[in-house]
């Protein structure tokens, strides 16, 4: 199995496609931080985008795309002397799918975001930057590109069923942008995200998620991967931030809270399923992971849909 494709269906990763934007001359546009992961592309001109938490701001050039998957606030400007003003007023005038802003429209950008599960952050998001930025120009970004630029034809011709078949093509971007982030810059991701360009770590994170309630032992994933137990354990620590076992522990625990979530099947039979060989057992794991026992969490009120604008 693949981890990454595990995690966003266990997620129920969705998406969304957003007003598109024209600009010209010099403007300013001020974002309330985000709902869920935010995406933008450029597909003419040039602008930048000052995020808060850090100084500089990112010089965005025609064909680059960005995710934001921190809620902070944000803005995308042209002048830096632009007096910013508000998205919202901007977004809800929007005609014909797209908002316009400053004076003529050298600038056209397409976005959306991406909404997931309630563990969205300690699974996924938590693991990467604040903003994963995709210059249009990296050799790498080819797939980003390819999906981006299906994405605006779709919303350019608006055919019967664009709009799902632009969210589906978002949904491929995105993976294409976390493939992207992963062979740039592994040494700076961290979690099992990154484990899953590490040719040991990789071995061990996909015996895990094809059979997670297998007993597994560092020694068989050790074997497995073709190096001793000391190298593995160590190797898996350094890259994912927790040994072997801790993760398998996390990880079916995070298939049965999608179980318990969902309303399917008694405690004890997803305790069984899930590697347990007793519910008191599984109780004790869950609690320690998710901080409040099974029956508590089945009980949870689920969270609202995540609302998307701009």
């Amino acid at each position: 199995m693949d981890p990454l494709e595990d995690v966003l269906a266990l997620l129920g990763a969705t998406s969304r496609i957003s007003t598109s934007l024209a600009a010209g001359g010099s403007w300013a546009i001020e974002f309330g931080p985000p709902a869920g992961v935010k995406f933008n592309s450029v597909r003419r001109g040039r602008c930048h985008l000052r995020i808060e938490g850090r100084d500089a701001p990112y010089d965005l050039e025609p064909g680059d795309c960005f995710l934001l998957t921190r809620p902070r606030p944000f803005t995308l400007f042209s002048d830096p002397a632009a007096v910013p003003a508000a998205a919202g007023p901007i977004f809800r005038a929007a005609v014909d799918g797209v908002a316009r802003a400053g004076d003529g429209d050298d600038v056209f950008m397409i976005g959306g975001a991406f909404s997931f599960g309630d563990r969205a952050r300690t699974l996924l998001l938590d693991d990467l930057p604040p903003v994963v930025h995709v210059p249009a120009a990296a050799e790498e970004a080819a797939g980003v590109r390819w999906a981006i630029g299906q994405i605006d034809t779709e919303l350019r011709h608006r055919r019967l069923g664009s709009t799902l078949v632009a969210e589906h093509l978002a949904l491929v971007m995105l993976i294409q942008v976390l493939r992207v982030h992963l062979m740039r810059d592994a040494p700076h991701t961290s979690g099992w995200l990154a484990g899953t360009s590490d040719p040991v770590v990789s071995v061990a994170l996909r015996r895990i998620h094809l059979r997670p309630a297998h007993p597994w032992t560092v020694e068989e994933l050790a074997r497995a991967a073709g190096v001793s137990r000391s190298t593995m354990a160590a190797r898996f620590g350094s890259t994912v931030g927790m040994g072997p076992l801790e993760y398998l522990t996390d990880w079916r625990i995070e298939l049965a809270a999608d179980r318990l979530r969902r309303g399917d099947g008694t405690v004890a039979t997803i305790a069984r399923e899930v590697g347990y060989g007793s519910e008191s057992a599984f109780s004790v794991a869950f609690k320690r992971v998710i901080g409040i026992s099974p029956g508590a969490y089945r009980r949870k009120p689920k969270p609202p849909p995540v609302a998307v604008s701009g």
